[in-house]
């Protein structure tokens, strides 16, 4: 049995099938929720509102007993108010009849800020396709050799090839009208000077190849000149995954509790893949048949969805993959829509949670080269940290993007318009100055109220103000004696800091940060901190002389507000810099050099992956780190900061 489900204000309809839950029936019909926990009912971001009397003017049946009752679980997350007028989470409420589904702003997913851009780096131009141009004396009566045999002697006369290359059977079965469309000067497109995968007719002297990070929750993409080492075009896209859930975990338990669940999510980033394969060409003037190479970068869990490999055992203790070594796939085998006979090349798998991803950082930041101790730290949905230099180099993953990206934050939202991104609070009068995402000025009284949230940029910086300016005390307690009206109790009874009024949002609540929120940022800055400590302690030194932040969170963070709170362990802050998109950097240095493959081969067997959390003193050492900036452990760089705060 269907029913027919509307959401609005998309518009977007359909049947649904009975007992399905509303959070599936949007993931059907393509409306965007937000639903960072993947329906697991503890995160509270699926909110809508079920309207009713839409049917009954057709003659069709709609109470609200075509859904099935409220939860107990779900009315933690809602007022008396809001229940009383039919909000509901869309995970647990389940179809059995018409409705009609109204989707709050703030629920609704938006277009995220994606950081595409990293940094300039030097590098030897050496793709590992190129384009050979040849002209071959025609077939005669006289001379019948066939035209494989012909195009191999002319790249063996021009080229000084080694001998027969091996050819690809698509490229074969179009080879014929190729040579004689070109009156038998063609260009060949050869990789890795071992097998022929494209033969077009005439002059093309640019081969092209596209670098592509497909991360947890966006996918950057790069189209670049293979000939001149040029980058002229890129663009991105979220992850089409994130509707089955934000994180990695999520993901791999999507796939083992629905029969289609892997089959779904392969098809959403393959998709998503040949998009920006399509926006790209598109961009440059060129089609997709034009890609002759492709580069791709991810997480581990990504790299098995990408590939259609079941990712359960990633999950599962030991959370050993299927595939470690760097591989070439045709790209049409696993549905990427490039030329026909192009390979697609993953970087190799560390070790567990530590992907891919990671590796392009290192071939980006290159610490394997390095006398001086780096620390480089990937903020993504998964963190990843590496430590060490040329001598001995380490590596560890740690769960930091939930409570970062804006999960488990009670108005926390991916950065997108709206957002609140930078925050400053006087530490007198203890009023918020805030900077929304989209606006090129600080927030003032009687502009626009746009206000809908607070990405991850601004939550670090809220945090490090409330601290700053006595809000919260070291331990992330509130502060009940402020003076300040923004400082209260919330509807809950907990206590919360009012960073913006309802008159000055666009979702007609005060965006408040909770003391969940303090103790969400808590956990996953005391896993960066206890993480990035443990690799500096193994390496034997006690302090590292530059920190690196990579990623679209590192970039935008302040690295200030970051130390503040304890994030990463105690640096000159001039020696603590954001270079970008750094697995983006690195997924195009692969594609441009060959050399890069094999450092990447390399590296990914010299570092040593580090299992923090089966340390035996792991538990007090996190609980340690849980303080601001940290129970025991000395800030010198940051000392003067840390002497002006109020004793709370």
């Amino acid at each position: 049995m269907e029913h027919t489900v509307i959401f609005q204000p998309s518009g977007r309809r359909g049947l649904v099938k009975h007992g399905n839950s509303l959070l599936d029936a949007a993931r059907e019909l393509g409306v965007d929720i937000e639903a960072p926990c993947g329906g697991a009912r503890v995160c509270g971001k699926c909110k809508i509102k079920i309207e009713e009397g839409f049917f009954e003017k057709f003659g069709i049946d709609s109470k609200m007993s075509n859904l099935s009752p409220v939860l107990e679980e779900e009315k933690d997350f809602f007022s008396t108010e809001e229940l009383a007028d039919n909000y509901r989470l869309g995970c647990c409420a389940y179809v059995h009849g018409n409705i009609l589904v109204f989707v709050p702003e703030e629920s609704r997913g938006a277009k995220q800020v994606i950081l595409e851009v990293g940094r300039e780096r030097a590098f030897g131009l050496e793709p590992v396709v190129k384009n050979y141009y040849i002209e071959m004396i025609p077939a005669t009566l006289d001379d019948q050799l066939d035209d494989y045999a012909r195009i191999n002697t002319a790249l063996v006369e021009k080229y000084n090839f080694p001998g027969d290359l091996g050819i690809d059977y698509p490229v074969l079965l179009g080879l014929p009208e190729a040579v004689r469309d070109g009156d038998w000067k063609v260009t060949v497109s050869v990789w890795d000077d071992k097998e022929i995968i494209k033969v077009v007719p005439g002059l093309a002297e640019d081969p092209w190849g596209i670098a592509i990070d497909v991360g947890t929750t966006t996918v950057a993409a790069y189209l670049c000149n293979l000939r001149t080492g040029e980058s002229p075009f890129k663009s991105s896209v979220m992850n089409p995954q994130i509707r089955y859930g934000e994180d990695v975990l999520s993901r791999i338990t999507y796939a083992m509790m629905n029969d289609d669940g892997l089959e779904k999510m392969y098809t959403a980033i393959i998709d998503g893949v040949n998009t920006l394969v399509q926006r790209l060409t598109e961009m440059a003037g060129i089609t997709p048949d034009d890609i002759v190479d492709m580069v791709l970068v991810f997480n581990t869990a990504m790299h098995h969805i990408l590939l259609n490999i079941d990712p359960k055992y990633v999950g599962r203790a030991p959370f050993a993959p299927a595939l470690r070594s760097s591989m070439n796939f045709k790209a049409r085998d696993i549905g990427i829509k490039i030329a026909k006979g192009a390979y697609a090349h993953t970087l190799p798998v560390e070790a567990g949670f530590v992907g891919p991803d990671n590796v392009s950082v290192l071939i980006a930041e290159e610490p394997y080269k390095q006398d001086k101790m780096m620390l480089i730290i990937d903020i993504g949905t998964n963190g990843e940290i590496d430590f060490g230099n040329k001598d001995h180099l380490l590596s560890t993953s740690c769960a930091t993007g939930p409570a970062l990206e804006g999960a488990q934050i009670k108005f926390g939202m991916r950065a997108a318009p709206g957002a609140i991104e930078w925050v400053k609070i006087d530490p007198e009068t203890k009023e918020p100055s805030v900077k929304l995402i989209s606006q090129e000025e600080w927030f003032k009284e009687g502009d626009e109220p746009i206000a809908k949230g607070v990405c991850g940029s601004g939550i670090i910086d809220a945090i490090a103000e409330m601290f700053k300016s006595g809000i919260i005390a070291s331990s992330g307690r509130f502060n009940q004696d402020t003076g300040s009206p923004r400082v209260r109790r919330g509807a809950d009874n907990k206590m919360e800091y009012v960073m913006c009024y309802a008159k000055d949002t666009s979702i007609g609540k005060d965006i408040t940060i909770t003391q969940g929120d303090v103790r969400a940022v808590q956990l996953a800055k005391a896993a960066l901190y206890v993480g990035a400590k443990y690799l500096m302690e193994k390496r034997g030194v006690e302090k590292a002389d530059s920190v690196t932040l990579a990623g679209a969170f590192g970039s935008f963070i302040n690295k200030e507000s970051a130390m503040v709170i304890g994030m990463f362990p105690d640096c000159d802050l001039e020696n603590v810099q954001a270079v970008g998109n750094a697995a983006g950097d690195g997924a195009k240095l692969a594609l441009l050099s060959k050399t890069k493959r094999h450092e990447a081969e390399e590296v990914a067997r010299f570092v040593q992956f580090v299992e923090t959390a089966t340390e035996s003193d792991f538990q007090p050492r996190f609980a340690d780190a849980m303080a601001f900036p940290h129970k025991t452990d000395q800030f010198p760089h940051i000392q003067h900061i840390l002497d002006k705060i109020p004793k709370v």
